[in-house]
């Protein structure tokens, strides 16, 4: 097996623990886009998420779906508020979402990055909330190339993204390796042409994921070790 030159990243429920970030924010989203309690949980029917427990089920459009997709699933519930409208609150509090690193980040980043590593984000969320998590990171500057659904390049599971960072990277996909805690995640790398590592920080279980990864890992802290026992270290 070549060495892997290059790896992306998604960011919610890989980067960051899904839970964690996303429960608190989807009840202030759909509470501020509601106005009350009963409407709330009528919305949250609609995108996959229970109100009173604040727990996403497994079939959630948030999990993978971008937030155009979501804003189109909640505006027909939403009296005198368009489309854009709904995508603007969504995204006000995405940026305000707080964040729960699935690992030390600084740490984590400077690491793979000292074996030569090219390093990447793309994301289903949109570009300027994902910028905004990572700056709060503080972790930005650390990848080379950072994408969202909104960035030019198409959202996951085509492979656009991923492609354009290996076009960025100057790498042939098959040296790249995606990470990620969806399908979307994993179906986006295959079609990409590129390898793939499931990470338990999301939503899906390890059965879903294990049939379209070369492996599952608990989450991102785990990935080093496997790098260096598959013998993937750049070259």
């Amino acid at each position: 097996m070549t060495p892997v030159q290059g790896i992306i990243f998604d960011k919610d429920g890989t980067l960051f623990d899904f839970g964690s970030t996303w429960e608190t924010w989807a009840g202030a989203f759909l509470r501020r886009l509601a106005g009350n309690e009963a409407h709330a949980e009528e919305l949250g029917h609609a995108i996959g998420f229970d109100v009173p427990t604040l727990r996403f089920l497994p079939e959630s459009i948030v999990i993978a779906g971008t937030p155009g997709q979501i804003a189109d699933a909640l505006h027909p519930l939403v009296q005198g508020a368009t489309v854009d409208d709904v995508l603007r609150i969504l995204n006000e509090e995405a940026a305000r979402a707080p964040q729960k690193e699935a690992t030390p980040l600084p740490a984590f980043l400077d690491a793979l990055s000292g074996h030569g590593y090219v390093l990447g984000v793309v994301t289903n969320d949109a570009e300027e909330p994902a910028r905004a998590h990572l700056d709060a990171a503080g972790i930005t500057e650390r990848f080379d190339f950072i994408a969202g659904f909104d960035s030019g390049y198409g959202a996951k599971p085509a492979p656009g993204q991923l492609l354009a960072f290996a076009e960025s990277a100057k790498l042939p996909p098959s040296d790249v390796l995606m990470v990620g805690d969806s399908l979307h995640d994993l179906l986006a790398a295959k079609n990409a042409g590129m390898r793939a590592v499931g990470v338990l920080t999301g939503i899906a279980t390890a059965d879903v994921l294990a049939p379209h990864a070369a492996i599952v890992l608990p989450d991102i802290s785990y990935l080093m070790d496997w790098l260096s026992s598959e013998n993937l270290l750049p070259a």
